[in-house]
């Protein structure tokens, strides 16, 4: 099928992407078709195909590039210092990266279940990774003697499920600021592990 005028795969793959990702996020997975993606970028159905195998292929990429996105951006964070400023550093830095990519977010979230078993083991070992980080800092903290948890891997999950949860209610111009949430919700990290 012949390239639409005026297209370029430069732009037009991350316009696929673009358009997938919102409206994955509004509709569900299952209830947007390829068509519909399509139509949203101004290409023609087939046109996809030149870009992603599926639209498992299409969902996978984007919660894998939101992964490596947000792992690449971990590791570039400064290191060194105690548990308690490492674990200060972990929950500032998650609210701040995820208040601006709701939608993958939430793809994230909810929309794992869509992917076969292979993509779901890829995304999952990604998503592991990034858990034990955290979970490696709530160890260095027990060993600090500055924590006190029963189980560092149930802490791991409670506090990364709580960060992101910030993502379901939080509203810009709303009654409480970024800065403000950061603060908050770092008080209650630290007071979740007893620090």
């Amino acid at each position: 099928m012949a390239r639409k005028t005026g297209s370029h795969s430069d732009i037009t793959g991350p316009r696929i992407r673009a358009e997938a990702q919102r409206l994955f996020a509004r509709h569900g997975f299952a209830a947007v078709s390829m068509r519909q993606i399509a139509a949203a970028v101004g290409v023609q159905a087939g046109a996809l195909y030149l870009y992603t195998a599926d639209k498992e292929s299409l969902l996978v990429d984007l919660l894998k590039g939101h992964m490596d996105d947000l792992l690449a951006a971990w590791a570039a964070q400064p290191r060194g210092g105690g548990a308690l400023a490492r674990l200060e550093r972990f929950v500032r830095f998650h609210i701040r990266f995820h208040l601006d990519r709701a939608e993958v977010v939430f793809l994230s979230y909810m929309e794992l279940r869509n992917l076969g078993p292979e993509n779901f083991a890829q995304i999952e070992a990604l998503r592991r990774s990034y858990e034990n980080e955290l979970e490696a800092i709530l160890k260095a903290g027990q060993a600090e003697g500055v924590f006190a948890l029963p189980d560092t891997k149930l802490a791991t999950l409670a506090i990364i499920a709580m960060l992101t949860g910030v993502n379901t209610w939080f509203r810009e111009g709303g009654r409480l600021s970024r800065d403000t949430v950061e603060e908050i919700y770092w008080d209650m990290a630290r007071k979740a592990v007893a620090a």
